[in-house]
């Protein structure tokens, strides 16, 4: 399994919290090529497959092996003709013409897998994540992992995962399974860091790569002036959350950097992290994110006074310097 350093979150193709038009999507996975970015993360839940469609439609012409594809199971999209005149109501801008259920069973996996295969357009998938299990762990664990692995073992799919934004749900699955990759969404980023204590050290432990998800805690850290009405978990930021975001943004001012610069320099850094992956709505925030993830990064002093002042853990591995032994 080979991914690049910087990953497309393609949730977006998908018209999440705003919809965004089929020539800006395609624009979107162009910039992402353009810039280097060779792995790709989506899934059904994506706009009700809308993100799936959208990947496959942009990337039909590029050499297959040339990128590398993850998507996820656990949930099935049923056709509601009731939806036809409504919006989702999960945070996408699509007409609910589908719902979600979730399904971790072997036949659902099965199912779920062949209808991505479809939307995406491709004959194999690289990588499949079982999504969010943390509702749902003793069918995940006893019969989707099971199912995923035989897949594996058939060639069917390259690796197997789990994603989640809840750690210990992750940190299960890499010590009960044998489970190549796990995501992580929001648990290890400039502003928190819950995975470093277990997950982390357990996946190094066991050589199972980790990509790192929603380093910008869903948009507070993307900006260099973190305010009120910017999302955090999907929702509004409380005060305290912002109040901390916006001391971490002061420290990077008087370094010279930016808080979305230091954000993905720091979500790199842990050697467990494989490729970080990050969402954008159009061409330019695609452009913007793969410069900043390949500039130099901020140097020790900042680091170092973000420790202490309290606002980082001392024990977080740090960026090395470009061209640092």
């Amino acid at each position: 399994m080979t991914v690049s350093g910087l990953g497309l979150g393609c949730a977006q193709l998908g018209n999440l919290y705003t919809s965004i038009g089929e020539a800006d999507a395609a624009a979107t996975v162009a910039a992402a090529w353009d810039c280097g970015i060779r792995y790709f993360d989506t899934a059904p839940h994506y706009g009700l497959g809308l993100s799936e469609r959208r990947l496959g439609d942009a990337l039909r012409a590029l050499p297959r092996e040339a990128y590398t594809v993850s998507t996820k199971v656990g949930r099935l999209l049923v056709p509601d003709p009731n939806g036809a005149h409504r919006r989702d109501p999960e945070g996408f801008d699509v007409v609910a013409d589908h719902r979600r259920v979730w399904d971790f069973t072997a036949d659902g996996v099965r199912r779920s897998l062949d209808a991505s295969l479809a939307r995406l357009g491709l004959d194999r998938i690289d990588i499949v994540l079982i999504h969010d299990p943390e509702d749902h762990q003793e069918p995940a664990l006893a019969q989707a992992y099971p199912a995923l692995h035989e897949l594996r073992a058939q060639g069917v799919v390259g690796a197997i995962g789990v994603g989640s934004k809840h750690w210990r749900v992750l940190h299960r699955f890499v010590a009960e399974t044998d489970v190549d990759a796990v995501m992580v969404a929001g648990r290890y980023t400039l502003l928190e860091q819950p995975a470093l204590d277990v997950l982390l050290p357990e996946c190094v432990r066991r050589d199972v790569s980790v990509f790192n998800v929603g380093v910008f805690n869903s948009g507070l850290l993307a900006v260099p002036r973190p305010h009120p009405g910017l999302p955090y978990e999907y929702g509004d930021v409380p005060p305290a959350v912002l109040d901390r975001a916006r001391a971490i943004a002061g420290v990077c001012a008087r370094h010279g950097t930016t808080l979305p610069a230091a954000a993905l320099a720091f979500a790199a850094a842990h050697p467990a992290v494989a490729a970080v992956v990050v969402g954008a709505h159009a061409p330019e925030q695609v452009r913007r994110n793969a410069a900043l993830a390949t500039a130099e990064p901020p140097a020790a002093d900042f680091w170092s006074e973000l420790v202490a002042e309290g606002l980082l853990r001392p024990d977080a591995p740090l960026p090395t310097p470009v061209g640092a032994a």
